[in-house]
């Protein structure tokens, strides 16, 4: 038996199966073929795919298998390894759309420079692999190999940076909202809790709506200043334009605000701390969808 495991990233790597495919309708691959795919999404009458299993089911596979072909994930690699297991590695490639960057190329080659494992760079390569694969002898692995360890340490520190700098360039536009969208939310609230426990009364209807609006302007004036130019990074050159569309979608969120406060505190007599907490967080994503499609869209 063979065994594919493709880890568990959330990104397709169809090719390497439809690669095997076409090895076993040439009878080049003989033995049976079970997949852990993970996301990978692929039919196949020849292969015997599942997503995930325990941990524990696994290791049986593995240990029962004749040889692995896998993708170049390290913990996949050093679990095979422990168990004395034959590997060929493919790596995941960034221009496939098969991972974010091409670190598992690395992983390849610094594992095929120790004898390891037998790499397999393009698919093309796969079937030569897969003749030498009888007959290779991997060198013993040892747990306190230096270069191992090295490799290890600077794939986890590579991909530890790489993760969150990908991470923050993917999505910096909400996570600088986020920040500056509580930023303005503590201004509002700050500027509301500071109104109504000095010079208006909540419990008064027409006070409530006045704290309301003042804490509201407050609000817009800082969060036009941060989202132009932190958070969606504004360049149109028609400021007034950009302005009015701003102040036109907050006010549709005050209306709603408005609203909520309305409802719970005057009509309900709920606690109007807690609602005026509530109503800011549905306003915040609701001015975020207005911004994005409507303000600041590019």
């Amino acid at each position: 038996m063979i065994l594919i495991t493709l880890g568990t990233q959330d990104k397709q790597f169809t090719r390497l199966l439809k690669k095997v495919d076409e090895l076993i309708d040439k009878k080049i691959i003989k033995e049976e073929v079970i997949v852990q795919a993970g996301y990978t999404k692929y039919e196949s009458k020849n292969l015997k795919i599942f997503d995930y299993v325990p941990k524990k089911e696994l290791e049986k596979y593995i240990e029962e298998c004749s040889f692995m072909i896998t993708h170049a994930g390290v913990g996949t690699i050093f679990d095979a390894l422990k168990k004395g297991k034959k590997m060929i590695a493919v790596p995941r490639l960034a221009k496939y759309k098969e991972h974010h960057n091409d670190h598992q190329l690395q992983i390849v080659e610094e594992f095929s420079k120790e004898k390891l494992i037998l790499p397999v760079y393009e698919m093309d390569e796969l079937e030569d692999a897969l003749k030498k694969i009888k007959k290779f002898k991997p060198n013993k692995y040892e747990s306190n190999n230096k270069n191992m360890i090295k490799l290890v340490s600077d794939y986890i520190d590579k991909n530890e940076r790489r993760s969150m700098k990908e991470l923050l360039n993917q999505y910096r536009e909400i996570i600088m909202y986020l920040i500056f969208g509580v930023l303005t939310t503590m201004v509002s609230l700050m500027v509301y809790y500071l109104l109504v426990y000095t010079i208006l009364n909540p419990d008064n209807a027409l006070q409530l709506q006045i704290a309301n609006i003042i804490s509201w302007m407050a609000g817009v004036a800082f969060a036009y200043v941060t989202n132009r130019s932190l958070v969606f990074q504004s360049k149109n050159q028609n400021k007034v334009k950009e302005v009015s569309n701003f102040i036109l979608a907050r006010i549709v969120t005050l209306v709603m605000d408005m609203a909520i406060m309305f409802v719970g505190v005057t009509l309900l007599h709920g606690n109007d701390k807690l609602l005026k907490l509530i109503s800011q967080i549905i306003v915040i994503v609701s001015n975020y969808v207005f911004s994005k499609l409507f303000v600041f869209k590019k």
